[in-house]
């Protein structure tokens, strides 16, 4: 299993995220995945820089590490022709390093552009299109594309890695995973379900299977709690509310209700690393080979040394092997 570290692009600067991505690679993460993302989820979080030039910096500043996007939606905020160039140029910055995220997006951020937002079916329908987009651009030369929902008018990328970046999209439903197993090269989900990943492979998928584990460190379990429940707390409104809210005050409200006692259920908290193992290896027993970690701790420095001192030794020789 190949572990990451997310870069949770709402609660820090531009600047300090790339700092992170830097510890990342010193303390021997193979790869990190950065949310995309025009609005936090809580004022308290308060951050939002854009992930594409962050991407850009961290290739400069990095040599091994692998980046992706976790998830960017291609589609109403962004056209897939853009997404499509910057995917290519980032993996040229990188050197073919760069994961490419897809996903039907949120509300939250795809709203300020004044275009709607549609219904779930209609954004799975959106988001293939957009993909063939994008496969028709990085296949060379000038193309247009008339869709149902997506226009493209002779447009050609110019700049094209050697090596096309993967896909991997985002699928928690029976037609997000088929489309990821169709038109994807992976699969990129937030939970630990075995079910998604047989649905995947049965609908003919064979590609990475990319998730996410929520953890919190700090040296008590109460500060690891109370800063997850900070930071956090919009994750217990669950995927439906999460998708549908426009704006951080709306989900200061959904998760006014959410009490810590709640998201204990849902992380793995406090300096005890069999903990940590344990939320991590039900990832791997479910069938999923590219996991980031999630941390909500208070401490990001103190999380890094963490990982390097105590997680990552026993990760080698429990989950990685």
């Amino acid at each position: 299993m190949k572990i990451g570290y997310k870069l949770f692009a709402e609660a820090y600067s531009p600047t300090e995220l790339v700092r992170q991505a830097v510890r990342a690679e010193e303390a021997g993460f193979d790869f990190v995945e950065i949310s995309d993302h025009y609005h936090p989820w809580l004022h308290d979080q308060g951050h939002s820089g854009f992930a594409w030039s962050i991407l850009g910096s961290i290739a400069a500043k990095t040599s091994t590490l692998g980046l992706a996007t976790g998830v960017t939606c291609p589609f109403i905020r962004y056209h897939p022709a853009i997404v499509a160039q910057a995917a290519a140029t980032t993996a040229l910055l990188s050197e073919g390093r760069f994961v490419l995220g897809l996903g039907s997006g949120e509300r939250l951020n795809e709203h300020v552009v004044a275009r709607g937002w549609p219904p779930a079916a209609t954004r799975t329908q959106m988001l293939r299109e957009s993909i063939e987009v994008i496969r028709l651009l990085w296949s060379g030369g000038y193309h247009s594309y008339d869709g149902r929902h997506i226009q493209l008018e002779d447009a050609r990328v110019f700049d094209l890695p050697d090596e096309l970046p993967t896909i991997v999209v985002a699928g928690s439903g029976g037609p997000a995973v088929k489309l990821a197993a169709e038109l994807g090269d992976g699969l990129f989900t937030t939970d630990a379900d075995p079910d998604l990943v047989d649905k995947y492979k049965k609908a003919g998928g064979d590609g990475p299977r990319y998730a996410e584990a929520s953890l919190s460190w700090a040296p008590t379990e109460e500060a690891a709690l109370t800063s997850a429940h900070t930071l956090f707390r919009f994750s217990a409104t669950g995927w439906k509310v999460q998708a549908e809210l426009p704006n951080p005050v709306n989900f200061e409200a959904a998760a006014s209700v959410v009490r810590e006692a709640d998201i204990a259920e849902s992380f793995a908290y406090g300096p005890d690393v069999q903990r940590h193992l344990e939320k991590i290896r039900t990832y791997a027993d479910a069938g999923f080979d590219h996991l980031a970690l999630v941390n909500a701790g208070p401490d990001v420095d103190g999380f890094f040394r963490f990982y390097t001192d105590e997680l990552a030794p026993v990760l080698s020789r429990d989950i990685r092997e």
